[in-house]
């Protein structure tokens, strides 16, 4: 299974966007896949729910960074280029989707509220928008790691 149906996969199993885009790149990161999947799990939904970054970008962000970050032993350089990267990886996704933050995403739905989260469901954005969003994050990744 490649990487993009991996991520699309374990979406529909009821992880978030975040988790399931990290999630897809464990294997070839040398990550552990459940301190990954707890890792990325506050991240969801524009951050715990507040909607703010895409939670399939900020996996992303969390990929990038397992691969290029600047870890204890590593020149500093190694954050310029972890930057240059994540701008990429948020500029191709926004050109793609118009934005990168979740809430303009949904449509100003509001997902802390039981009134909102009914709004996500009934309107299956779930597989209108996020799906898509979770797929193209992994697909830009490949492209730019």
């Amino acid at each position: 299974m490649n990487r993009s149906k991996r991520a699309v996969s374990k979406f529909a199993e009821g992880y978030n966007c975040a988790q399931s885009v990290l999630f897809s790149f464990c294997d070839d990161l040398n990550l552990d896949k459940d301190k990954a999947l707890k890792l990325a799990c506050g991240f969801g939904a524009g951050m715990g729910r507040k909607e703010e970054v895409c939670g399939a970008v900020t996996g992303g962000i969390m990929v990038i960074g397992a691969k290029y970050g600047r870890g204890e032993n590593d020149e500093r350089k190694a954050t310029g280029t972890t930057y240059v990267k994540i701008r990429e990886l948020m500029e191709q996704f926004s050109q793609k989707h118009g934005t990168y933050i979740c809430r303009k995403l949904l449509n100003d739905c509001e997902l802390t509220t039981e009134e909102g989260q009914k709004f996500y469901k009934e309107n299956d954005l779930f597989n209108k928008v996020c799906k898509s969003c979770v797929k193209s994050v992994v697909e830009i990744l490949e492209n730019i790691i």
